[in-house]
């Protein structure tokens, strides 16, 4: 029996795009907290959207070389389940917020992929992107699947350039944990198409149950 994919959905800044998410069934909602993104959103926009949210879909709130204040004023005010680091943070300093986070990384030009993802063994889970270091992801940008480790494919949450269109392949190639889109399920940034959501979802299913 083939597990589920966990999909997840960033740069969410519109209540109503999350009430529609997730009564597609998306298991996770990303915010963008970090000022250069086109999906920077602030505190009153991410309360509005984790007040809609339904039980069991996981409010994430992604940062990029944030300040300390930044991270602990988001979780005082706003409803977080799980913190995603797209930056150069070291795993100290993922891990001082007492709460699980994701950290995003990039393999390209990594020779030693095993001592990358050992360095953030505390984190819930890694997601690797096509983003450089330093950019928060979002750029739309596939990377090279292959390169990813049979060993590690369960475990990670896969992002870069997923869309309607080849989210399924990316699925029976990688096999991952999960799938993360922002550019692939929208109409602008920041914006997400109703259209392009339900085709995603049907896709995962498809793929899913093949």
């Amino acid at each position: 029996m083939n597990t589920r994919t966990r999909v997840k959905i960033c740069g969410i800044t519109r209540a109503e795009d999350a009430v529609q998410a997730a009564q597609l069934g998306v298991d996770a909602l990303g915010m963008v907290f970090y000022a250069k993104s086109p999906r920077n959103i602030n505190i009153t926009q991410a309360q509005a959207i984790c007040n809609v949210l339904p039980g069991f879909v996981t409010s994430v709130a992604l940062f990029l070389n944030p300040d300390e204040a930044l991270v602990k004023q988001v979780l005082d005010d706003v409803s977080i389940d799980l913190l995603q680091f797209h930056g150069t943070e070291s795993a100290a300093f993922c891990e001082s917020f007492d709460k699980p986070y994701i950290k995003a990384l990039s393999i390209e030009g990594v020779r030693d992929i095993d001592a990358l993802f050992n360095q953030y063994s505390s984190a819930r889970s890694v997601l690797l992107d096509s983003h450089g270091a330093g950019k928060p992801g979002g750029t739309g940008e596939t990377f090279d699947w292959s390169g990813i480790p049979e060993q590690l494919a369960k475990k990670i949450i896969l992002a870069g350039g997923l869309k309607p269109d080849n989210v399924a392949a990316a699925i029976k190639q990688v096999r991952p944990y999960a799938v993360d889109l922002s550019s692939g399920v929208e109409s602008s940034p920041g914006i997400k198409d109703s259209n392009l959501m339900v085709r995603l979802m049907d896709e995962v299913k498809r793929v899913d149950c093949g």
